[in-house]
């Protein structure tokens, strides 16, 4: 049968992660989560790097919902300032998105989970509907660095605790959380 063949290609997928509770996760750290989970990705060669990308949402609010997350029990979204999840490309010809925030399946086949923690704009106010960029996983592991100082308040005192490796820096950034232009 048509109606099938997702699932049967779900069912067949090998993730491209350790199960989700063996992936390196610090709650409200979501952009660095995915930084691991593609570096991961880098290391273990079960999938081209070329497959996976980071994928932000947000903006110019920094007021997004998401449904289906592990920090609001129940039918509500969350509302982030911003999120990060991982998109994988297969080639094998479905699309899964790593979220280590959601209840949904890890990883989640991409249409299940855009109905189910997006929803659709035309139910959401304008000031909320989500924008996203995204990124190919060799540049973000390449680019993105962060020395967390988003997490702390204006007194200094860390918002959530911070993750215990070191900060994620590059040659050329201590912090960034906006990425140059897409060359």
């Amino acid at each position: 049968m048509e109606g099938d063949v997702p699932a049967a290609a779900a069912a067949r997928y090998q993730p491209a992660s350790p199960p989700r509770d063996a992936c390196v996760y610090n709650s409200c750290y979501c952009e660095e989560n995915i930084w691991k989970l593609c570096e991961y990705i880098k290391n273990h060669d079960q999938y081209p790097l070329e497959e996976c990308y980071a994928v932000f949402i947000s903006n110019e609010r920094k007021m997004i919902p998401i449904w289906k997350q592990q920090a609001r029990p129940g039918d509500g979204p969350v509302i982030w300032d911003y999120h990060v999840v991982l998109l994988h490309v297969s080639s094998g010809g479905q699309s899964f998105i790593y979220d280590l925030d959601t209840v949904l399946p890890f990883p989640c086949p991409f249409d299940t989970y855009v109905e189910d923690a997006f929803k659709s704009d035309e139910d959401i106010h304008p000031q909320f509907r989500r924008k996203f960029r995204v990124i190919r996983a060799d540049s973000y592991l390449k680019n993105f660095a962060s020395d967390r100082s988003h997490m702390k308040d204006s007194s200094g005192n860390w918002r959530e605790p911070p993750p215990s490796y070191p900060c994620i820096e590059t040659g050329e950034w201590l912090h960034q959380l906006a990425f140059p232009p897409a060359v």
